[in-house]
C-alpha cells in the first residue's frame, strides 16, 4: 500500500504547481492533522520518496529538495538554520535515521546514509555513512544503496 502521507503529498504538490496555493494548503495542513506529519506541498520531492510510519513527526522546510529513492524515518527535521535562508538539499538514495535532524544552506550527496539521532548541519560527501551528534563521517566509498543491503544479490 502506497503511503497516504505521501499521496497527499503528491496531490498538494500538483495544485502547488498550477497555482492554485489555497487548495495545495489546505491539503498540507490536513496532512498535518491527520498523519502528525508537515510535508509542505511547496517542497521539491524526486520520485519513489517515501516516509517511514507514515512519516510521523517529520517536519520538512517548504523549499526543501530531496531527490529520488529517498527514505525518511520517523521524527526527522529537515529544515533552515538560524538566521540562514538556505535549506538542506538531499541527493538520490539517502537515506535519513530516525530522529535526526538536518539543517542549513547545505548538500547532502547521493548514497548517504544519516545514522539515527544524527545532528547534520555541513555539507556530506556522496557514497557516505555519518552519524553522531555532531555528525562525523563513519564509511566512505560505500558500493550499495540502502536498500541493497538486505539483498546484496539485487
Amino acid at each position: 500500500m502506497k503511503n497516504p502521507s505521501v499521496l497527499l503529498y503528491r496531490l498538494g504538490n500538483f495544485f502547488y504547481r498550477n497555482n492554485l496555493t489555497f487548495v495545495a494548503t489546505l491539503i498540507t495542513w490536513l496532512n498535518r492533522f491527520v498523519f502528525a506529519v508537515f510535508v509542505p506541498s511547496s517542497a521539491t520531492i524526486g520520485a519513489n520518496f517515501r516516509l517511514a510510519y507514515w512519516g510521523l513527526g517529520v517536519v520538512l522546510h517548504t523549499r526543501t529538495v530531496i531527490g529520488d529513492n529517498c527514505l525518511v524515518c520517523q521524527n526527522v527535521t529537515i529544515g533552515r538554520n538560524f538566521g540562514s535562508q538556505g535549506v538542506p538539499r538531499l541527493g538520490n538514495d539517502v537515506y535519513v535515521g530516525a530522529g535526526s535532524a538536518i539543517f542549513g544552506d547545505i548538500v547532502i550527496g547521493d548514497n548517504v546514509i544519516i545514522g539515527a539521532n544524527s545532528v547534520v548541519n555541513k555539507d556530506v560527501p556522496s557514497n557516505s555513512v555519518v552519524a553522531g551528534n555532531p555528525f562525523r563521517i563513519i564509511a566512505s566509498d560505500r558500493k550499495l544503496k540502502y536498500y541493497e543491503l538486505d539483498n546484496p544479490s539485487a
